[in-house]
């Protein structure tokens, strides 16, 4: 791999995890909890319990796919 291209994706993964934050910070401030959406799965009983954030999941995939297509578009430039 040349040194170019590795410092691209070293660019792409900086402004991914700076993406995440910057979601997951604001999600925060604006009262949105992150997997308590509604729509994701929480059951409980006893002392056994299970949670599975599908909505979370599902939104958390489409930010990054679209993030994600946005910046390879932009290095492809």
């Amino acid at each position: 791999m040349e040194g170019q291209n590795f410092g691209k994706w070293f660019i792409i993964a900086g402004i991914a995890l700076i993406a995440i934050g910057l979601i997951i910070w604001l999600g925060s401030k604006w009262g949105i909890s992150f997997g308590k959406l509604p729509g994701d799965i929480h059951m409980q009983k006893g002392k056994f319990s299970l949670q599975f954030p599908v909505v979370t999941c599902i939104i958390v995939s489409i930010v990054l796919t679209i993030l994600i297509n946005f910046i390879l578009w932009l290095f492809r430039k």
